[in-house]
């Protein structure tokens, strides 16, 4: 029973997010994944990497797949999100620590990038609210 209520409250959280902040907890539990998936290489703990990793592809596609195609950076995230995609099944098939490595920090820069603009875009908002008051 409380399994469930727990359940119900994420749930509402998510569904009253709004699409900046659903993006940033995408990107976060992309990164968690991908710090899960090095961890589990370390250890040498096979399942673990390959179920992390499939969990890190499944959030980037999700990420291609809800791009606004009507914009020109669509494109460009939609190329870097195939190539992540790429970069994920070699991990995966690979068990390639380096090649993780490598698009971990990209990923993490891209995340970081996208908490800037939504607090830029949150002071632009706030400072025009101020101005017609």
């Amino acid at each position: 029973m409380e399994h469930n209520a727990i359940q119900q409250y994420k749930e509402q959280s998510v569904n009253t997010m709004t699409p900046s902040e659903l993006l940033l907890l995408l990107y976060d539990e992309l990164v968690k994944h991908l710090v899960r998936c090095e961890l589990a290489l370390q250890k040498e703990d096979f399942a673990l990497a390959e179920a992390s990793a499939d969990k890190s592809i499944a959030i980037v596609q999700y990420l291609d797949d809800t791009l606004d195609r009507q914009y020109p950076i669509a494109g460009d995230l939609h190329r870097l999100y195939d190539y992540f995609s790429y970069q994920l099944g070699r991990v995966k098939i690979g068990r390639n620590k380096e090649v993780l490595g490598e698009i971990k920090p990209m990923i993490m820069d891209l995340r970081d990038t996208f908490r800037a603009a939504d607090k830029n875009c949150a002071e632009q908002a706030q400072a025009t609210a101020g101005q017609q008051s």
